[in-house]
């Protein structure tokens, strides 16, 4: 993997304080910080805590603690500050609305008023049809006043984005081009009813924003990919450079869970062991 294109590396390592922080995503954080050290760029912590039912102060702190421990220090992220602050997703909603009120009158996103009951039948149709699981624009031209009447029954929209037709590729540092044929990913929602943006409409607005360069993350993130892909271009905001890297699996060669064994570095830290031991290991673990 080498670094092109803009003059600084910048990466970043954005856990959820959902949880403890998983070996996993200590691979993760450690070979970003590697890959900033090797050129001498900058490790960004930012902290995706939009999940507030989920989200806990506790797991925040335990995170922040284990990642120190670890010896994984952060240029610029909590605690620290830096020239792109806040690093807490909860604290740039602002942000985020801007970014929907552009979209909405370039006419890239549109208001959705179905409930979940009427997605969950959409599905279900789907897949008893063989069809790929997707949204298909049910509310995508609806008029003012078909609009105006799904509000007076009291219905609060989403907000979707619109996937224009074509094919969304990406040329990935560890697997070579990449690419998702638009249709079968459907109109994907950005911002949820209750004003809460999802994942993916968050982590590109505040990637490019925060300047990142090159996004390293495990491989259960592809999926992701087409949808930021489209949302980069629709924003005119430039691609970074993405490298997706092989989970750590148990010995039935799924994805590494409480089922196989203890996953937390918190309880490797409890057992006495030593940081350097962790980090040595989850190095020589693989690329």
């Amino acid at each position: 993997m080498v670094a092109s294109g803009r003059a600084e590396v910048r990466v970043r390592f954005a856990p959820s304080p959902t949880g403890e922080l998983h070996i996993g995503g200590a691979r993760t954080a450690l070979f970003n910080w590697l890959f900033a050290k090797h050129y001498r760029g900058k490790f960004i912590l930012r902290i995706e805590d939009t999940d507030v039912a989920r989200s806990s102060e506790n797991f925040y702190r335990v995170v922040l603690d284990n990642l120190r421990w670890l010896g994984l220090d952060w240029d610029e992220g909590p605690e620290r500050g830096g020239r792109y602050s806040p690093y807490l997703q909860s604290q740039r909603l602002h942000i985020y609305e801007k970014y929907t009120h552009k979209l909405l009158e370039e006419g890239k996103a549109y208001l959705c008023y179905c409930t979940p009951q009427e997605l969950e039948d959409h599905r279900r149709r789907l897949q008893k049809e063989g069809e790929p699981l997707r949204y298909i624009g049910k509310c995508r031209d609806l008029s003012s006043e078909e609009r105006k009447s799904l509000e007076d029954e009291g219905r609060k929209p989403a907000l979707r984005f619109k996937v224009p037709p074509g094919t969304a590729w990406v040329d990935d540092l560890s697997r070579g081009r990449v690419s998702f044929e638009n249709r079968l990913i459907g109109d994907f929602i950005i911002l949820k009813s209750d004003g809460t943006p999802t994942y993916n409409f968050a982590c590109v607005i505040d990637d490019s924003l925060m300047k990142i360069t090159h996004v390293i993350r495990g491989d259960e993130h592809l999926p992701n990919t087409p949808r930021q892909v489209l949302l980069y271009r629709a924003l005119g905001f430039p691609l970074p450079r993405f490298a997706h890297i092989p989970l750590i699996l148990g010995k039935d060669s799924s994805k590494l869970s409480k089922r196989h064994s203890a996953t937390s570095v918190s309880y490797y830290r409890e057992q006495g062991y030593l940081p350097w031991t962790m980090v040595n290991y989850l190095a020589l673990l693989g690329w």
